[in-house]
């Protein structure tokens, strides 16, 4: 019998799974869902190619980690075969606790809890039911395990996950500047002092990768039509969620009532067993079943946005250095509310505004040290002859104000 299973990928090609431990995690129904969960939330608003999924991306990530272990072994970095073994199921289940639509609904449904503790949570019952195999997985994934390296290939600057996200990214959307060139990233990784750092021959691919991050932040995942559009749905929820409470009924299937019904947080889900249940029983399907439903709902509010989202009427999107003035807004409140025929205190569903922040090199975080041949290690802000740090280093700040058109 072969002893792997091969998966046809777009990006990478052939990808070989060894039967075993990776496969089961594959074949497992938390791994599955990933297939029902999209990995750029709404930006098909703006890219229609970009309807991949987040189990493509966590098969990426795992081809790509593949890769550095291979890659690193040969350069003499030696790696028992339960450590490779345990970062490739690491990578596999990295994303799993991501909820419908990605980001999205982090501060919606669920709030004080991120989805990397829900992952946890999930690889946790993934070992319950692999009778503990996945100690060491879990134990690199937390950053528990002696050996550094392996949780810096999952949770670094330049981890395998980013990696895969751009290269797949950029290719869905057809963005094509955010190709960027993750083989020779691979190929340029090193160890020294315990610590991953790139051979200084990979100067360039890494500079090129820390622009083309810059890029697809801005031109893809920050997009102000995405952005506005994500605002429909997460204004949408809290209306459903509103109306919830106040007792009316609104349709949803079990799991997504479950969220409308309950302020799920971190406490809740330590003390409610079944809330990681629902959790996993989430995926797209559900929003866009109950945005069918909401449509026809007797609420102008929820009809109005879950119509928004179903014929794209895409909300007015203004993006801005300064915030926008408290008389501008009041303006804006009184012009929907007239329009629509709501309290003005009801427009807050129908307008956002958000502060959102990104600088493209953070030298606390982005430690990406370039290796020389006489052993040295300079972090890529001095190595570099053409990232100026002052002006990478620079957080660029707008604030982006949404809203229904009247």
């Amino acid at each position: 019998m072969n002893e792997y299973k091969i998966i046809n990928d777009p990006v990478f090609g052939f990808i070989k799974i060894r039967r075993g431990l990776l496969y089961d995690i594959v074949s497992h129904p938390l791994f599955q869902r990933l297939n029902r969960i999209s990995q750029l939330g709404m930006t098909s608003v703006v890219y229609p190619g970009a309807r991949h999924t987040r189990f493509q991306h966590s098969l990426g990530a795992f081809y790509l980690m593949s890769e550095a272990v291979k890659s690193l072994s040969e350069k003499g970095v030696y790696i028992f075969d339960s450590e490779a073994e345990a970062v490739q199921a690491a990578i596999l289940m990295h994303d799993i606790g991501h909820g419908p639509f990605s980001h999205v609904l982090e501060n919606t449904l669920i709030s004080g809890i991120s989805h990397e503790e829900i992952s946890l949570m999930m690889m946790e019952q993934m070992n319950h039911d692999m009778k503990g195999m996945l100690n060491l997985a879990i134990s690199i994934f937390k950053d528990e395990y002696p050996n550094k390296i392996f949780h810096q290939l999952i949770s670094s600057q330049l981890d395998m996950d980013r990696l895969d996200y751009l290269r797949r990214d950029s290719f869905f959307t057809g963005v094509t500047e955010g190709n960027i060139g993750s083989a020779r990233i691979i190929k340029m990784l090193n160890v020294k002092d315990d610590r991953l750092v790139v051979d200084s021959k990979g100067i360039y691919s890494v500079e090129n990768y820390l622009t083309t991050r810059r890029l697809m932040y801005w031109q893809v995942y920050l997009h102000k039509t995405t952005v506005g559009y994500e605002k429909i749905l997460v204004n949408a929820l809290n209306r459903a969620k509103e109306l919830v409470h106040k007792g009316e009924t609104v349709f949803a299937a079990p799991a997504l009532a479950y969220f409308l019904e309950h302020n799920a947080d971190h406490e809740w889900f330590a003390s409610h067993p079944e809330a990681l249940g629902y959790y996993a029983e989430l995926d797209d399907s559900d929003i866009w079943s109950a945005l069918k439903g909401w449509k026809h709902s007797d609420d102008k509010i929820l009809s109005t946005l879950a119509t928004d989202l179903l014929d794209r009427h895409l909300f007015k999107v203004e993006v801005t250095e300064e915030p926008p003035t408290e008389e501008y807004l009041a303006s804006i409140r009184t012009k929907i509310a007239e329009s629509m025929g709501i309290t003005e205190d009801d427009t807050r569903f129908m307008m956002s505004l958000t502060e959102i922040s990104k600088d493209m090199y953070n030298p606390e975080d982005d430690s990406i040290g370039i290796l020389y041949k006489d052993g040295t290690i300079k972090n890529i802000a001095e190595a570099s002859e053409i990232l100026n740090v002052q002006l990478l280093s620079k957080k660029i700040r707008k604030y982006y104000l949404c809203y229904q058109r009247f």
